[in-house]
């Protein structure tokens, strides 16, 4: 594949950018300082979609769920799955809230540690070729040996140490990226990152009180979150509720990680809720809340949720009822921040 860069360019307007081969659209247009809009970037989300005019492009993933039979009649694609066979032409709609706050770069990442955070989560850490400056929340794509396309995971670090990624996985049932991370990747290995990405990263310049809730491994973006606020002179006068929930005791986790912040139990508060106790699942001794973590929140805060920046992380079930219980308190959605890959 050549990395020859092709020209593209945003019909009427006066922008354009260079892409290789080996690059997307929209990372490329990212590169370059344009607000392309995008969410996901693996081709779940749809929100990157974009309609070529002139030019032809490769699709990297031709079964991704975003891109519909529908937009291949009306030659429409989505920006993260599309790299140009030559100079293009472009229909895209910039959206200054997409701007990047830090160009993402393509580094590689060489692995040098790893814990274990619960019985299925691990913490990796890369150290990169280069430096690579992000704000607490956002996240990176990783390329991983034997697997297809690739793979969104958040920090769990804050950017004071440039040259360093922690990434917290959850192993999931089946799943290729993890599967890897786990079972292959050795100490020494080295792998292709770029980044950063994400749009759910911390809001420095808002005087509000900061609600984290995560479950499984949205833990990495929102403990990146709350290191953030801690390490922040400017946010010195916040106070950051943090919410973790589990399945059953063993699964929550975070708790130890806060207790290391300065502030902690003053200005950062931990509490965390498990939804099955039954006896049959029940691994050790809980004596927390029992119950989901969006009802956790509901009860802890109720209409102060207006009142609240709220960052959430998780699988979809979850991130689906938080939204019902922050529409259902009318919080506003400007003061809402989630990526949808989780």
């Amino acid at each position: 594949m050549s990395d020859v860069a092709h020209r593209i360019t945003l019909a009427g307007s006066d922008l354009s950018f260079d892409c290789d081969q080996q690059d997307t659209l929209l990372r490329s247009a990212l590169r370059a300082g344009i607000a392309f809009p995008y969410e996901c970037n693996v081709g779940a989300c749809g929100n990157c979609k974009f309609e070529l005019l002139e030019g032809a492009v490769d699709v990297k993933w031709q079964q991704a769920p975003a891109w519909t039979d529908k937009d291949r009649a009306r030659n429409r694609y989505l920006g993260c799955q599309c790299s140009p066979r030559g100079d293009c032409t472009i229909k895209l709609r910039p959206a200054a809230h997409y701007a990047p706050i830090h160009a993402p770069r393509r580094v590689t990442g060489t692995l040098t540690g790893r814990r274990p955070i619960t019985h299925d989560i691990h913490e990796f850490c890369f150290e990169l070729s280069a430096d690579m400056q992000f704000e607490p929340g956002q996240y990176a794509l990783l390329e991983l040996p034997g697997v297809a396309g690739v793979r969104a995971y958040s920090m769990s670090n804050i950017a004071d140490q440039p040259r360093i990624l922690h990434f917290q996985v959850r192993r999931v049932p089946n799943g290729q990226g993890s599967a890897v991370l786990f079972d292959t990747l050795e100490s020494g290995a080295r792998i292709d990152i770029d980044g950063p990405y994400g749009m759910a990263y911390l809001r420095r310049a808002v005087p509000r009180d900061v609600l984290c809730v995560a479950g499984g491994s949205g833990l990495a973006p929102m403990i990146s979150i709350a290191r953030g606020v801690a390490a922040d002179p400017s946010l010195a006068n916040i106070k950051l509720h943090f919410l973790y929930g589990g399945r059953t005791a063993r699964d929550v986790c975070g708790r130890d990680m806060l207790a290391q912040l300065p502030g902690f139990d003053e200005r950062l508060h931990f509490e965390a809720a498990i939804s099955d106790d039954t006896p049959e699942h029940a691994c050790e001794p809980w004596t927390g809340h029992v119950g989901y973590v969006h009802d956790l929140a509901d009860s802890l805060f109720g209409d102060r949720l207006r009142d609240m920046e709220i960052y959430f992380a998780g699988p979809p079930a979850m991130g689906m009822a938080i939204q019902r219980t922050l529409l259902a308190r009318k919080v506003p959605f400007e003061q809402v921040h989630f990526d949808q890959f989780y």
